[in-house]
Protein backbone atom coordinates (compact mmCIF):
# COMPACT_ATOMS: atom_id res chain seq x y z
CA UNK A 1 0.00 0.00 0.00
CA UNK A 2 0.98 3.58 -0.58
CA UNK A 3 -0.47 6.58 1.26
CA UNK A 4 -1.76 9.94 0.06
CA UNK A 5 -2.99 12.79 2.30
CA UNK A 6 -5.91 14.86 1.02
CA UNK A 7 -8.51 17.26 2.46
CA UNK A 8 -11.93 15.61 2.53
CA UNK A 9 -13.41 18.26 0.23
CA UNK A 10 -10.83 17.58 -2.47
CA UNK A 11 -11.29 13.80 -2.28
CA UNK A 12 -15.09 14.05 -2.43
CA UNK A 13 -15.40 16.79 -5.05
CA UNK A 14 -15.63 14.56 -8.16
CA UNK A 15 -16.49 11.02 -7.04
CA UNK A 16 -17.40 10.00 -10.60
CA UNK A 17 -13.84 10.58 -11.87
CA UNK A 18 -10.33 9.42 -11.08
CA UNK A 19 -8.75 11.59 -8.40
CA UNK A 20 -6.33 14.17 -9.81
CA UNK A 21 -5.00 16.70 -7.27
CA UNK A 22 -3.46 20.02 -8.25
CA UNK A 23 0.05 18.57 -7.91
CA UNK A 24 -0.61 16.32 -10.89
CA UNK A 25 -1.10 19.30 -13.23
CA UNK A 26 1.56 21.42 -11.52
CA UNK A 27 4.35 18.87 -10.97
CA UNK A 28 3.31 15.99 -13.21
CA UNK A 29 2.70 13.47 -10.42
CA UNK A 30 0.73 12.77 -7.25
CA UNK A 31 2.81 12.83 -4.05
CA UNK A 32 2.46 9.69 -1.94
CA UNK A 33 4.23 8.17 1.05
CA UNK A 34 5.47 4.64 1.69
CA UNK A 35 4.03 4.09 5.19
CA UNK A 36 2.04 5.58 8.06
CA UNK A 37 4.99 7.10 9.94
CA UNK A 38 6.25 8.89 6.84
CA UNK A 39 2.72 10.05 6.04
CA UNK A 40 2.38 11.61 9.50
CA UNK A 41 5.73 13.39 9.04
CA UNK A 42 4.56 14.72 5.67
CA UNK A 43 1.25 15.90 7.17
CA UNK A 44 3.07 17.70 9.99
CA UNK A 45 5.48 19.35 7.54
CA UNK A 46 3.10 20.31 4.73
CA UNK A 47 -0.59 19.89 5.71
CA UNK A 48 -0.97 21.59 9.09
CA UNK A 49 -2.90 24.45 7.50
CA UNK A 50 -4.86 22.28 5.06
CA UNK A 51 -8.66 22.22 5.36
CA UNK A 52 -9.92 19.59 7.77
CA UNK A 53 -10.88 16.88 8.15
CA UNK A 54 -7.78 15.52 6.50
CA UNK A 55 -8.01 12.07 4.97
CA UNK A 56 -5.34 9.58 3.96
CA UNK A 57 -5.99 7.28 1.03
CA UNK A 58 -4.52 3.78 1.20
CA UNK A 59 -3.81 2.92 -2.39
CA UNK A 60 -3.12 -0.53 -3.80
CA UNK A 61 -0.27 0.21 -6.16
CA UNK A 62 -1.09 -2.90 -8.23
CA UNK A 63 -4.56 -1.53 -9.04
CA UNK A 64 -3.31 1.77 -10.45
CA UNK A 65 -3.34 2.30 -14.19
CA UNK A 66 -0.89 5.19 -13.79
CA UNK A 67 2.86 4.61 -13.53
CA UNK A 68 4.44 4.70 -10.05
CA UNK A 69 8.08 5.60 -9.49
CA UNK A 70 9.85 5.45 -6.14
CA UNK A 71 12.10 8.49 -5.79
CA UNK A 72 14.15 10.33 -3.21
CA UNK A 73 12.63 13.43 -1.66
CA UNK A 74 13.75 16.64 -3.31
CA UNK A 75 15.27 18.75 -1.96
CA UNK A 76 15.08 16.85 1.35
CA UNK A 77 12.64 14.63 3.25
CA UNK A 78 10.45 16.18 5.96
CA UNK A 79 11.78 16.29 9.54
CA UNK A 80 11.92 12.85 11.11
CA UNK A 81 12.21 10.96 7.80
CA UNK A 82 15.54 9.38 6.86
CA UNK A 83 17.36 10.51 3.72
CA UNK A 84 17.20 6.93 2.45
CA UNK A 85 13.38 6.82 2.33
CA UNK A 86 11.96 6.69 -1.18
CA UNK A 87 8.59 8.24 -1.97
CA UNK A 88 6.08 6.77 -4.43
CA UNK A 89 5.09 9.28 -7.10
CA UNK A 90 2.06 8.45 -9.22
CA UNK A 91 2.39 9.83 -12.75
CA UNK A 92 -1.30 10.14 -13.53
CA UNK A 93 -4.64 10.20 -11.74
CA UNK A 94 -5.51 7.85 -8.90
CA UNK A 95 -8.07 5.26 -9.94
CA UNK A 96 -10.82 5.27 -7.34
CA UNK A 97 -10.99 1.48 -7.30
CA UNK A 98 -7.29 1.43 -6.32
CA UNK A 99 -8.20 3.17 -3.03
CA UNK A 100 -8.84 0.29 -0.66
CA UNK A 101 -9.33 2.32 2.52
CA UNK A 102 -9.76 5.93 3.61
CA UNK A 103 -8.38 6.94 7.00
CA UNK A 104 -8.61 10.16 8.98
CA UNK A 105 -5.67 12.04 10.47
CA UNK A 106 -5.88 12.29 14.26
CA UNK A 107 -4.48 15.47 15.85
CA UNK A 108 -3.22 16.10 19.38
CA UNK A 109 -3.77 19.19 21.53
CA UNK A 110 -0.61 20.74 20.07
CA UNK A 111 -2.10 20.48 16.57
CA UNK A 112 0.29 17.73 15.45
CA UNK A 113 -0.79 14.73 13.45
CA UNK A 114 -0.22 11.71 15.67
CA UNK A 115 -2.12 8.78 14.15
CA UNK A 116 -4.36 7.53 11.38
CA UNK A 117 -7.76 6.09 12.29
CA UNK A 118 -11.02 5.04 10.75
CA UNK A 119 -12.72 7.86 8.92
CA UNK A 120 -16.06 6.94 10.47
Amino acid sequence: MIYHAVPLGDWGSRPDRAYAPASLAKEGFVHCSPDEATTLAVVNAFYRDAPRPLRVLLIDEDRLTSRVEWEAAAPAPPPGVAESVLFPHVFGPIDRDAVVRVLQVRWDEGDRATALGDAG
